[in-house]
């Protein structure tokens, strides 16, 4: 029997914008102007490397979650959950790690979103916090509600838009302060390593802070990407896992940097040291200013007088789209604890209390929300990143698997009686149906004609 895939159309890029729409988020802005406040222009350098190195743990996990996936609901469902209790095939360890995971994303991870949301639109607007709350869960329920195929749906037409606006404005900027340009990125290598640089109270805490933001920002290592990953239609588990790697880039490398230069071209920025002192400190911004969106706001306000409401919509739209992820995610978790037919009741409560704690988010202080994001990202991140180590060997395995057959000419097809691993059955199917050419190869991932 066919399986129904949970986005038609275009699956594997319905998926790939919807990961892509869990990684943009509030971190993006809001946490990179922490990063920078806690840490100085240095734990941008360190956002990179958290890229560049946490690209292979979301290669990993997106992997994983692909070779331990099942058709539930009549969809594909892998994520961490599945992973963690088929791996040596103890159902616990995945129920375990399914509550905290739901926890985490239901109670903390949306409470940033919504808060950014509710205190940007309240900085530019001067709409009422209570109200930004109330709305966005109202629209999250409607998208999400219909089914993955609208949230893929949406997904598709706002991420690619959203990011390549913000993008734009920000290259923008950098061309109309080209000649600054090198001396901003100097800064933040000097910063970087630099103990004897006016940064140098903050020399420790920007990796600290890079470290930490990035992985926020990028959400590598916290399974958060593995669910969309999981429900991809691929013939090789590596496949979704490389392509899930590259989206770590686009975060990161791309967005972030976008948003740190802008606040240092500007010079809208201030700089906190381990003791509370003040380094460097704005004209624009003064003392008082708690860093997150409205330093971004106010840097892009000096260059386009429509900046604040620009970045407020931005930010609408990030947040907006990570959080229906999230909520995604929270729903193909929850499709592990039931063999079969996940239960309506358990559906519907799991989106009454994730949009519960959306209202809930929207009317805190900026700094209890992170607060909250900070502890659920500790708990997912950690019991993740210990578990994958343990798959390793694994991983290595697909992606040798991958090379061989792609450098013989072939589109990469997985055969789990190549290996033999427990938990992979759902690939017998898979791999008949690519055989037989009920499902077609994929040009991507064939070798080019030389």
């Amino acid at each position: 029997m066919a399986v129904s895939h949970p986005i038609r159309g275009s699956p594997r890029f319905n998926l790939f914008c919807l990961a892509i729409a869990g990684r943009v988020g509030t971190g993006n802005i809001a946490g990179v102007a922490t990063g920078i406040c806690f840490g100085g222009p240095g734990a941008l350098f360190w956002m990179w490397m958290v890229a560049i190195f946490g690209a292979a743990t979301s290669f990993i996990e997106c992997s994983m979650s692909q070779l331990y996936k099942e058709v539930r609901d009549g969809e594909y469902r892998g994520n961490a959950a599945y992973y963690f209790g088929k791996r040596f095939n103890i159902r616990a360890f995945g129920l375990i790690y399914g509550v905290i995971f739901i926890a985490a994303e239901a109670m903390t991870q949306n409470c940033l979103q919504a808060n950014a949301c509710a205190q940007a639109l309240n900085t530019s607007f001067n709409v009422p916090v209570w109200v930004t709350a109330v709305v966005m869960a109202a629209l999250v329920a409607y998208i999400t509600f219909g089914g993955s195929k609208r949230v893929g749906r949406f997904a598709e037409i706002v991420v690619p838009v959203m990011a390549a606006a913000y993008i734009i404005v920000a290259l923008i900027i950098l061309a109309l302060n080209i000649t600054s340009v090198p001396a901003a990125f100097g800064l933040v290598f000097k910063s970087a390593f630099t103990p004897g640089s006016v940064f140098g109270g903050a020399l420790g805490s920007a990796v600290i802070w890079g470290t930490k933001r990035a992985v926020y920002s990028s959400e590598t290592g916290m399974s958060t990407a593995t669910p969309s990953a999981g429900a991809a239609e691929v013939s090789h588990p590596a496949k979704q896992g490389l392509v899930q790697a590259f989206s770590v880039y686009i975060d990161t490398l791309f967005v972030c940097t976008a948003t740190g230069i802008i606040m240092i071209l500007t010079n809208v920025f201030n700089c906190v040291g381990e003791s509370g002192e003040y380094l460097i400190q704005s004209s624009i911004l003064g003392e008082n200013a708690d860093p997150g969106a409205p330093w971004v706001q106010a840097a892009i306000g000096t260059v386009f007088s429509w900046g604040p409401g620009f970045i407020s919509i931005a930010l609408v739209f990030f947040a907006f789209t990570t959080c229906m992820n999230q909520m995604y995610n929270c729903e193909s978790t929850l499709t592990f604890f039931f063999k079969g037919t996940t239960p309506k009741w358990a559906t519907m409560g799991l989106r009454i209390l994730f949009l519960a704690f959306v209202v809930y988010a929207g009317v805190i202080e900026s700094t209890t929300a992170w607060a909250f994001g900070d502890v659920g990202i500790g708990l997912i991140t950690w019991g993740n990143m210990i578990f994958l180590i343990t798959c390793l060997p694994i991983a290595r395995k697909l992606l040798l698997d991958f090379e061989e057959q792609k450098k013989a000419g072939k589109d990469p097809i997985f055969d789990p009686d190549k290996f033999n691993w427990p938990g992979t059955e759902t690939w017998r199917g898979i791999r008949d149906r690519y055989l037989s050419g009920e499902l077609p190869s994929d040009p991507n991932f064939l070798p080019k004609e030389k």
